[in-house]
């Protein structure tokens, strides 16, 4: 039995029941012990008046049946004397049964006594046949002497089965009685053999001899009867022998047993007869006499006995009843005070500390003393935990309090190193953009956009300080944005870019205020599926609108992941955890989960059907909207806006969705015609194709390609020298740039044009498509006010 894991209330209980269970054990079976014998002393004037009184009458009517019986078989003719005693007999017998067969009598005898007394009834139920037998002559004296006997002997042990008193010297003495019973009816039985031998006038072979024995049992169990009786009783009893008829019995006796050679007996019959009727009813008178005095006096007894025993049994009973509750109650206030204890600890873990931090993080002072109360319990060793755990509490939420602080501090110093990176980036992202509108060089150009891509790669990283410390990014849109260009910027953050498809995604547009954060939340589970699948796999993105919102599906062909594995960054995207810097390793879940929570956004990842894994992501309903026109207008659209519009729908590589944007095509004028090339200049050996030429377009969104310019050939290491040039043909050249810059500011939205690249001629050197870019920073116009 492991009583560890026991609540103290049931330590405790047990720690009572038990001593007070042994106790009141001990109670009951010394209660038992002394109730005995007080209802044994009780029950034995039940047994003189029910089995003693009645039983030593039938005795004596046997005695006196069995010798007119031995006289009657002697002589030769009935004796009317037997038939009046056998009706004595007969009524004596059946006053013993209907006592012996009462309920008092059963519940006073135990099993000894209860089993002689059903032995003296079935020798008494033989007694109609002896007596058939005595009439009919068919025994002779010797066997009606042993029937009757027979019938006694088994009454004096029916008397000692009585004689089980707990008290010692009223039990010897109710042996002592009955053993001078037997005595008595030794000299019953002699009687019987004499007057038999007188009716005969003559001993029949071996009576006389039978008689000598009997006289001188009777002699010897009366000596030892007498010895066992209180000095009182002895006293009365030598008084009793010393009468006359005991006396002249006595001599009669002597003179029986002297050895007889002529057969007769040496005795008169009428003196005999005489004596023996006088010593048999003084000796009756003598014991019932003393079993009186025996009853009464272990009646007195028993009550004091049984008064000690009420005494004893109450004071047990209080002293039991006074255990149990004074157990009860120190118990009852140990349990009291030491679930105190628990409640308070329970308190301090599962509500009062982390109410803490969580006022703590949310900018709340908090004062230790108030949250942390002393705990009063008393000054022995509970008073002396509670103040201990008083201490310990104050400590924890001292503590709780420093790792707030700390926590705080730390994601101070994220965000302000965040917001610096962001300044610094966002001040690169502006001066790459500014270079490569100058760079006339392809390969400066592709380093450039190199450069361009790392740094937004610079700018995502960044912003996961600022999501570590619990603030929101800086970039921010006024006005929705397509579903599609938001695929493209999270594909333009990764550094796999190249492997990313785009399969199929229905129009729609996302709020301007979750851009930024799905923008971002999208590169990072891009990021991830090309981290952890192989290089020489393809990522493809997905999106659909689905009844709650629109669902975009991100699927690579990697290893995959468990079961297990799945179940935990699920619950992880699900309740966006706080930032454990030991989960380093799962960052990007991490900012994930923060993103999602922050707009309602539903992300959660399964097996994929190729083997990897698929990232669902589930934008809300309220996030959604019809996606927005191809491009802002120029009337309404300012220089700044439509600067950060471009950079937003920077090309994307060769194959992604086709996002149709049709507009009439526009001839053009003698203004916006380009002007000829000054005189002097190099003549180039095909038309050059720049970055704002109409049709150099991918799916209506510009695209910047490396330009085949005479800058473009090998330079030589040697300086050149400078042609001279008149002021007319500067002036034309000045005049052609000022037009050109002109006719790029007017012209926002180029004309369609074909879903391919356009045809450059084939002996300038084509390089592919650059990464697409994400976004820069918002300008005054997008940032929400």
């Amino acid at each position: 039995m492991r009583t560890r894991d026991w609540p103290i209330r049931s330590k405790l209980t047990a720690l009572v029941v038990a001593p007070v269970t042994a106790l009141l054990a001990l109670w009951i079976f010394a209660t038992t012990l002394t109730f005995g014998p007080a209802l044994n002393l009780l029950s034995s004037r039940t047994l003189l008046y029910d089995l003693g009184r009645p039983g030593e009458t039938v005795v004596t009517e046997l005695q006196r049946e069995r010798r007119l019986s031995v006289v009657q078989l002697a002589g030769d003719t009935e004796l009317p004397a037997l038939a009046q005693q056998r009706g004595r007999t007969d009524r004596a017998v059946a006053e013993l049964r209907r006592r012996v067969d009462g309920e008092p009598l059963r519940d006073a005898a135990d099993d000894l006594l209860e089993t002689r007394i059903d032995k003296l009834v079935t020798a008494l139920a033989a007694l109609p046949s002896g007596r058939t037998f005595i009439d009919d002559r068919k025994v002779d004296r010797a066997g009606a002497i042993g029937l009757y006997s027979g019938m006694v002997t088994a009454a004096f042990q029916a008397f000692a089965g009585m004689a089980t008193l707990t008290d010692p010297a009223i039990n010897r003495e109710a042996l002592a009685l009955t053993a001078l019973g037997r005595s008595r009816e030794l000299l019953g039985q002699s009687d019987a053999l004499l007057a038999g031998a007188l009716t005969a006038g003559r001993f029949a072979e071996g009576e006389h001899t039978q008689l000598v024995q009997t006289i001188g049992n009777q002699r010897w169990l009366t000596e030892s009867a007498v010895a066992d009786l209180p000095e009182s009783s002895r006293a009365a009893y030598q008084r009793l022998t010393e009468g006359e008829a005991f006396t002249r019995l006595r001599t009669m006796q002597d003179a029986l047993v002297v050895p007889n050679r002529s057969g007769r007996p040496a005795v008169d019959a009428a003196a005999w007869q005489a004596s023996q009727d006088a010593v048999q009813q003084q000796l009756r008178d003598f014991e019932l006499s003393e079993a009186d005095a025996l009853t009464d006096r272990s009646v007195p007894m028993a009550v004091g006995i049984l008064v000690r025993l009420a005494a004893a049994g109450v004071l047990g009973l209080i002293a039991v009843v006074v255990s149990v509750l004074v157990a009860l109650r120190v118990g009852r206030t140990l349990a009291r005070r030491l679930s105190g204890v628990r409640t308070a600890a329970l308190e301090l873990a599962e509500h009062r500390l982390p109410d803490v931090v969580t006022r703590l993080r949310q900018g709340e002072q908090v004062d230790v003393a108030r949250e942390a109360p002393p705990l009063e319990y008393g000054h022995d060793e509970i008073g002396e935990v509670g103040r201990a755990f008083t201490e310990v509490q104050r400590t924890a939420v001292q503590a709780a309090v420093d790792e707030v602080t700390l926590r705080r501090g730390l994601n101070e110093v994220f965000l302000n190193i965040a917001r610096r990176s962001q300044s610094l980036v966002h001040r690169q992202l502006h001066l790459l953009d500014r270079m490569e509108r100058r760079s006339e060089d392809p390969d400066e150009l592709a380093e450039l956009f190199q450069v361009d891509h790392l740094a937004t790669r610079l700018r995502r990283h960044a912003e996961d300080l600022v999501i570590l410390a619990g603030s929101a990014p800086g970039r921010g849109w006024r006005n929705p944005v397509a579903i599609v260009d938001l695929i493209r910027g999270a594909i333009s953050e990764v550094e796999a870019y190249e492997r990313v498809d785009v399969t199929s995604v229905q129009p729609a547009g996302v709020l301007g205020r979750a851009v930024g954060d799905v923008i971002h939340l999208l590169a990072e589970l891009v990021e991830n599926a090309t981290a952890f699948s192989p290089p020489d796999t393809r990522v493809t993105v997905s999106g659909e609108q689905v009844a709650n919102g629109y669902a975009l599906e991100i699927t690579d062909q990697g290893l995959g992941m468990s079961d297990v594995a799945l179940e935990a960054a699920n619950i992880r995207l699900a309740s966006s955890p706080e930032f454990d810097p030991a989960q380093s390793a799962r960052l990007g879940l991490f900012v994930v989960a923060r993103l999602a929570a922050r707009h309602g956004v539903r992300v959660r990842l399964r097996s994929s059907s190729e083997g990897g894994v698929t990232a669902v992501v589930l934008v809300p309903g309220d996030l959604i909207t019809t996606e927005p026109p191809a491009g802002p207008d120029p009337a309404t659209l300012d220089a700044a806006s439509a600067d950060s519009s471009r950079r937003l729908v920077r090309t994307a590589r060769r194959g992604t969705v086709t996002r149709p944007r049709t507009r009439p095509p526009t001839a053009p004028s003698a203004s916006t015609a380009p002007p000829a090339p000054p005189s002097g200049a190099p003549a180039s050996t095909a038309p050059p194709v720049t970055s704002d030429d109409p049709t150099d377009e991918l799916d209506g969104l510009p695209r910047r390609v490396r330009r085949r310019t005479p800058a473009a050939q090998p330079r030589s290491t040697v300086a050149d020298t400078p042609s001279p040039r008149s002021p007319e043909e500067v002036r034309q050249v000045m005049a052609a740039l000022q037009a050109g810059t002109a006719r790029g500011r007017a012209t926002v939205v180029p004309p369609a044009a074909p879903a391919g690249p356009a045809p450059t001629p084939t002996a300038a050197p084509v390089v592919p498509a650059d990464p697409p870019r994400n976004p820069g920073p918002p300008t005054a116009t997008e940032r929400d006010a």
